[in-house]
């Protein structure tokens, strides 16, 4: 069990920030890759969003004022990063965000890291309906 307040401290600490920040990477990337992809839907898009979201805790741990967990920020910014994935899909297909989500579960039949059963696959086209 890591202890939240030393790894914010190692992360902005540029002599340890380096390991503190593979500690990070490691103590996290499930947690948030689910996350991710609970709204992305797609293995390889998550993936993405993952990546840009660690690159942007790097880039701005020195803000994190410690006001609330360092999880949930790191969630909110995850959650952040996949929302604007979406959007900035859509964009590029001409559609509305949530016709593209509509898509994305229309396509869950055929990713093959989506082992889900029938009762998995219609919770996330309900979840991909709500507002």
């Amino acid at each position: 069990m890591i202890v939240e307040e030393a790894l914010v401290q190692e992360l902005k600490t540029k002599h340890t920030q380096a390991q503190a920040f593979e500690v990070l990477v490691n103590t996290y990337k499930e947690r948030l890759y689910w996350q991710i992809r609970g709204i992305v839907l797609n293995h390889d898009d998550a993936d993405d969003v993952l990546q840009n979201t660690f690159i942007k805790i790097y880039k701005n741990i020195d803000g994190f004022k410690g006001d609330s967990q360092l999880f949930s920020w790191m969630y909110r910014i995850a959650t952040n990063e996949a929302l604007s994935f979406i959007k900035q899909r859509a964009k590029m297909q001409g559609i509305t965000d949530v016709d593209y989500q509509e898509k994305l579960v229309s396509n869950l039949h055929a990713d093959v890291f989506f082992d889900g059963d029938e009762i998995q696959l219609k919770l996330q086209q309900a979840i991909a309906t709500l507002p």
